[in-house]
């Protein structure tokens, strides 16, 4: 493909994009280019174009070359602020213009007096697909050479580009905005369609096929985002990646992650303690121990390299290395940890980070320094986003980098050793040293940079690990060897404390640990209050070696399998074999304990890709649960099926998932008997519902007549009940199943099933809330269904409680006028 000369579009001064008072365009945040300060009054075509975008206040254009070359011109800096005074734009989306064609007119002498400034970025949005050689400098005429674009592919891209353009303008719900997992899902969906992709916001621009060009788009919960595309499926391809991130992609407010809720710093007034330093609660507990450092610097590497080819040979073997390392640690990660490795995975093969580091090898650059200057940019582009948790993923991209350059440099990387009980200290630790480590001898992590939502941090709380971030500069003065106590809870470490500190410190640990040691220990007896009140005790499960750790813990049982775990992350649903293998694993497993399977809760934020739910304004309250089942009767049959053939046949019980009238119960029972007649079966089957929605808490007493049992899933009955989407991070943090709204509607779940005789489980989140169970006993809750690592103490506080203390407490909690109110009572009652 030949080169594309791009003419000067303006006339003026040319300069290059670090003169730009502006780090979106400065840091190349958009793409690289040239800018130029105009001295005239019209922006020419600077090259023969179809014209893909205009702002509606017409200071900036998008246009498309015949090459393929997408070009962003942006005239002047916050010029959208003037709402387009002072602009005329001469064309409009979807014209042919040819080199030199006028395209905008504007008022140079308005722009001078109210813009910021006037200087005007012409930028190469797609560079992963054009290299710029030979640009202008000083003075320059419209029509002069400007810049030259090199293509760095072949012609499949440039096919994949023509034709209609699709767009779709949504708004993103996802509560952390699109960081790096779902940038790099979004990257993977694109790539099943003949279809170049991109992500557009506020006249920016981002092919999806780059997640990190997409994470310096800022796109964060409640932007508005278009989608668009050309290409011979353009049209799918919108639909399905507007989809996909209107899902929510499970990062909803409800997503499962070890972390806390991030606790936001207090100022430095707040925090003085004498002889401590304060930070942020990144994962609460309490520890005691030495310091120890661990202090990482980067590698020196050579900026000229050893030729071109052995270069790229060396990049390609380094890379192909850590992404089977990757891979393999992935293999047998679980959860938040296979979470991380799968990102740093996506990252590696971005191809925006590829292309950049294969140009600075071809400069002559050795392959360790093409790609930290390829990388570290991008790394600066998310903090100068202003986006906390955009900035916090820039600590991956620095993880990346180190991993790559010790791969390419032949460094081993060996972690450290620590003695058992030390309490880790340092400058910011990378998901990968802490991967590295044995976390066995480690009491606590105490850093001085970091943030409460880094992946650093969830997996310190996955660990089990207290950890405070944010310390500041202070932490470096702190020598290997001290003693300190490190009280995360309280946001505080205590440096060389006096001896009575310590002792009353190691005292509390102790007593924790003896309580959990005792919880264990009784933790498989049957679960009884203290006055004989039978109080079943089960397990939240979502795959095997869950029910493993619920077995371990004690559990009676399991109130709740999730059965989405089989249904996504995949192309095609389950078949009924696949699905009667697992539960049948999972009932084995639990070695003959009650098994309530739920049936598929899907929709909402949990997508799957095969099946085709449009896109909702408001997911929760659209086709989700079983809604889903009845509108696809052959994916809740073959579900019905696959439970209906676990032996032995009594373990199993079923559960409707947000069930809002009786009807909904009726035909989930009409076909389940069915399939019982077809299957021989002549027992009834144990069919209860989930009490998600206050149609479902206030009717208990008529679904009561026909369902055998029901559960409260206390999640979902808030978000509901207090009208706050849990997936909105602006509201979520006000939501508290301790409402008082929250618990009259659990009491009238209870009255209702108590009517006819019904019993009432709770199997949400305040299951497994040492404030929140004495309350739900006093409520008539019978069974409480937990996580199952909490198992053992849910069983030691029900042990300890009576009922008319319980029924006294929860009337008190019901007179009281917010969740805040509760939890104040509550802390009294237990103490």
């Amino acid at each position: 493909m030949a080169n594309t000369v791009l003419t000067v579009p303006m006339q003026g001064w040319a300069c290059a994009l670090d003169k730009v008072a502006d780090a979106v365009f400065a840091e190349r945040m958009l793409g690289d280019g040239i800018a130029i300060d105009p001295t005239g009054d019209t922006l020419h075509a600077p090259c023969d174009a179809t014209v893909i975008g205009v702002q509606p206040t017409g200071h900036a254009i998008t246009l498309r070359s015949e090459a393929g070359a997408e070009l962003l011109i942006h005239i002047g800096l916050d010029t959208v602020a003037l709402a387009g005074r002072g602009f005329t734009p001469l064309v409009t989306v979807g014209d042919r213009v040819a080199t030199g064609d006028p395209l905008i007119r504007f008022d140079l002498d308005l722009l001078v007096q109210d813009a910021r400034a006037v200087i005007t970025p012409i930028l190469v949005t797609n560079g992963d697909r054009f290299a710029i050689e030979r640009r202008a400098a000083g003075l320059v005429a419209v029509g002069a050479p400007l810049m030259t674009l090199v293509a760095l592919g072949g012609d499949t891209q440039a096919a994949a580009s023509g034709g209609e353009r699709h767009t779709r303008d949504i708004v993103v719900p996802l509560a952390h905005g699109i960081h790096a997992r779902p940038a790099a899902r979004i990257a993977d969906c694109a790539k099943g369609f003949d279809a170049e992709v991109l992500l557009e916001k506020d006249g920016r621009s981002s092919s999806v096929r780059s997640p990190i060009g997409v994470l310096t788009l800022g796109l964060t919960h409640g932007s508005t985002v278009t989608v668009a595309a050309t290409g011979a499926q353009a049209e799918a391809a919108v639909e399905a990646v507007a989809a996909l991130i209107l899902s929510g992609m499970g990062e909803g407010a409800d997503i499962v992650a070890p972390a806390p809720a991030p606790i936001a710093p207090p100022p430095p007034a707040a925090v003085a303690v004498e002889g401590a330093l304060g930070g942020v609660t990144a994962a609460p507990g309490l520890a005691v121990g030495p310091v120890g450092w661990l202090r990482a610097t980067d590698c020196d590497v050579p900026a000229e390299g050893c030729g071109i080819a052995a270069e790229e040979a060396a990049f390609d073997t380094a890379r192909h290395d850590l992404a089977t390392a990757l891979t393999a640690r992935a293999r047998i990660a679980h959860g938040a940890e296979r979470a991380i490795v799968e990102a740093h995975a996506a990252m590696l093969d971005d191809p925006a980070l590829l292309e950049a580091t294969r140009h600075g090898i071809a400069r002559g650059h050795s392959a360790a320094h093409a790609w930290r200057a390829a990388i570290r940019p991008q790394g600066e582009a998310l903090r100068a986003t202003g986006d906390a948790r955009l900035a916090e993923r820039a600590d991956d991209m620095r993880d990346l980098e180190r991993q790559l350059i010790a791969k390419l440099m032949g460094v081993e990387t060996t972690a450290p050793v620590f003695a058992p009980g030390t309490i880790l200290l340092a400058d910011d630790l990378l998901p990968s040293q802490l991967l590295g480590l044995d976390t066995a001898t480690i009491a606590g992590i105490a850093v001085e940079r970091g943030g409460p939502t880094s992946h650093v941090a969830i997996l310190a709380a996955t660990l089990g690990l207290p950890a405070l971030v944010a310390i500041g500069p202070g932490l470096r003065d702190v020598a290997a060897g001290t003693r300190v106590i490190l009280d995360a809870g309280a946001a505080l470490l205590h440096l060389d404390p006096p001896q009575d500190r310590v002792a009353a410190a190691e005292a509390r640990i102790a007593a924790t640990a003896a309580r959990r040691a005792e919880a264990l220990a009784r933790g498989h007896a049957p679960c009884h209050t203290q006055d004989g009140q039978r109080i079943e005790v089960f397990a939240n499960l979502g795959s095997v070696a869950d029910a493993t750790l619920a077995m371990a813990n004690g559990a009676e049982g399991s109130g709740l399998l999730r059965t989405e775990f089989l249904f996504l992350e995949r192309e095609t649903a389950p078949d009924m074999a696949e699905q009667t293998a697992d539960y049948q694993a999972i009932a084995d497993t639990l070695a003959g304990r009650p098994l309530i399977i739920r049936l598929l809760d899907i929709g909402g934020d949990k997508p799957a890709p095969y099946l085709p739910i449009p896109a909702e304004e408001n997911p929760a309250l659209g086709l989700r649960g079983i809604r889903v089942g009845l509108a696809r009767p052959e994916i809740l049959e073959d579900q019905l099926r696959a439970i209906l053939s676990v032996r032995p046949i009594e373990q199993c019980k079923i559960m409707v998932p947000m069930i809002a009238s009786l009807d909904e119960l009726r035909q989930v029972r009409t076909v389940l008997d069915r399939l019982c007649a077809e299957l021989g079966r002549t027992d009834r089957v144990p069919l209860g519902v989930m009490v998600e929605t206050p149609a479902a808490a206030i009717t208990a007493d008529l679904l009561a007549r026909e369902a055998d049992f029901l559960s409260i899933g206390t999640n979902d009955l808030t978000q509901y009940a207090l009208a706050m989407d849990r997936g909105n991070a602006s509201v979520a943090s006000a939501l508290d199943g301790l409402h008082p709204a929250v618990l009259r509607l659990i009491g009238e779940t209870c009255r209702g099933g108590q009517a006819h005789g019904r019993w009432t489980g709770v199997c949400g989140g305040l299951a497994s809330d040492p404030m929140a169970v004495p309350i739900l006993i006093g409520l008539g809750v019978t069974e409480l269904s937990a996580a199952p690592a909490v198992v053992p103490d849910i069983k030691a506080l029900v042990a300890g409680l009576t009922l008319p203390a319980a029924r006294a407490h929860a009337q008190a909690a019901l007179a009281c006028s917010s969740a805040a109110d509760v939890r104040r009572l509550a802390r009294e009652f237990a103490a």
